[in-house]
């Protein structure tokens, strides 16, 4: 305490100062209005500066949560944009002469529409999911077609969803034919290019070439005839050299493979049994 005091008598003349100019300042303000609104202006100046400051600092502060909110709306914004432009697409398609001769190949057909929710392309024996099953009216045995052609053959079924064989399987064996003539063979993939498959069995004097047709011979009860498979590519001689070896370039590209439809062919269980019989 004696240090303060020590202190305060030490700067006393300086203190009396202050207080003296401030209150000689205080009534100048107060009773010289021009003096006084000299004051205020430059007073309310002053604390506009300094709440300007703060609030930028604040701003600065803030905007970590600001960013977070701006990259989740615009999350959202491309989110939105995905759904509309998948869904104007959709609306403004314009069918290509594949899709159009594949619908009208299938008038009449009762189809069942399906999702893809799983596939596969990079396996030697692929398969392929899709959302409906015994409970849709999906059974063994019936073909499954895109808007492009053929995908495969359902291969197994629960109540809600189905296994599809596609053509990216080595077990997969569809009849398949050159569109404008009878000559037919088989279709098979060798496990390579997810984008061609082989066709056997055409004879040599069959007239062929490069951009021909290949599509389902109807010779069995699983694809009505005519739907397209793909297009010639290239023109080998078999390996036992008794006929060519086509190689086809499919119209279904399976890595994009969405939306499917699976030809619900009424009948088809005892044509197969029948045919078994024969056997």
């Amino acid at each position: 305490m004696r240090a303060l005091f020590d202190f305060i008598a030490r700067q006393y003349h300086w203190m009396m100062l202050i207080v003296l100019e401030g209150l000689s300042l205080m009534l100048l303000f107060q009773f010289n209005h021009y003096q006084g609104s000299v004051w205020l202006t430059n007073a309310n100046s002053v604390v506009g500066y300094l709440m300007e400051q703060e609030q930028r600092m604040l701003n600065y502060l803030s905007l970590t949560d600001v960013n977070a909110e701006l990259s989740h709306r615009n999350m959202l914004l491309e989110h939105n944009i995905k759904v509309l432009t998948a869904e104007l697409n959709r609306l403004t398609h314009d069918s290509t002469f594949t899709e159009r001769k594949v619908a009208s190949q299938l008038a009449g057909v009762e189809l069942i529409p399906a999702k893809v929710v799983n596939n596969s392309v990079r396996l030697h024996d692929n398969y392929i999911t899709i959302n409906r099953g015994s409970v849709d009216g999906v059974q063994p045995e019936m073909g499954v077609v895109s808007g492009t052609g053929v995908v495969g053959i359902v291969y197994m079924t629960s109540d809600h969803y189905s296994i599809v064989l596609p053509l990216l399987n080595s077990k997969s064996r569809l009849s398949s034919r050159l569109r404008g003539s009878n000559y037919f063979g088989y279709l098979r993939w060798d496990g390579r290019n997810p984008l061609s498959t082989i066709l056997d069995d055409i004879p040599h004097h069959a007239r062929c070439k490069v951009g021909d047709v290949v599509e389902t011979s109807g010779y069995s009860s699983v694809f009505p005839s005519g739907i397209f498979i793909g297009r010639v590519s290239r023109i080998e001689n078999s390996e036992d050299g008794m006929g060519y070896q086509l190689h086809v370039r499919l119209g279904i590209d399976f890595a994009n493979l969405q939306d499917v439809s699976v030809i619900a062919t009424r009948g088809h269980g005892e044509q197969q049994e029948l045919e078994e019989q024969a056997h």
